[in-house]
């Protein structure tokens, strides 16, 4: 049991830096992705040797995890949340540098899965079998979801003539 947590400290140190900036992409600012990583490694932490045993690629698994975990929380808080009163003062949230980029405004109005795609397609550099793999998805479904992603992102990019 304790080769089994340093081995799972040694990945977590080495693969940290690479999940959080998949997650900032997934979520679109660094909090949330840092507690999309923690989250996702906390499950997985607990089973580390069947994950490192019967998945074949660990790294793979736990991008499908933050993916699937990204879009579960997403469709649980999109849901409109009633409130009795509205709060009187607004909570300071520092201002994101990317914040109005317009292509990371694109980026960022893109559905949960084509920005997955896109993200480990062009940021992360992964073929598409790799996606198929990480995502759980045929690679006609990345493909699809890439070609919707990139024709979206040129109508909302395009400069008027």
């Amino acid at each position: 049991m304790p080769g089994e947590l340093s081995d799972f400290g040694e990945f977590v140190r080495a693969s940290l830096p690479g999940l959080l900036r998949y997650g900032h992409a997934l979520t679109g600012n660094p909090h949330d992705a840092a507690d999309l990583v923690q989250t996702v490694l906390e499950k997985i932490g607990s089973r580390w040797t069947h994950v490192q045993h019967k998945t074949g690629d660990p790294l793979a698994y736990i991008r499908r995890s933050m993916a699937n975990a990204h879009v579960s929380r997403w469709r649980r808080t999109k849901r409109e949340n009633l409130v009795a009163d509205v709060a009187d003062t607004k909570p300071f949230t520092p201002a994101d540098p990317f914040e109005h980029e317009p292509l990371w405004q694109a980026v960022r109005a893109l559905p949960p899965r084509q920005r997955a795609v896109m993200v480990l397609r062009y940021y992360e550099g992964l073929s598409e079998a790799e996606i198929a793999a990480a995502l759980s998805v045929s690679q006609g479904t990345v493909k699809s979801q890439a070609s919707k992603a990139i024709s979206s992102l040129r109508t909302k990019l395009t400069l008027p003539e």
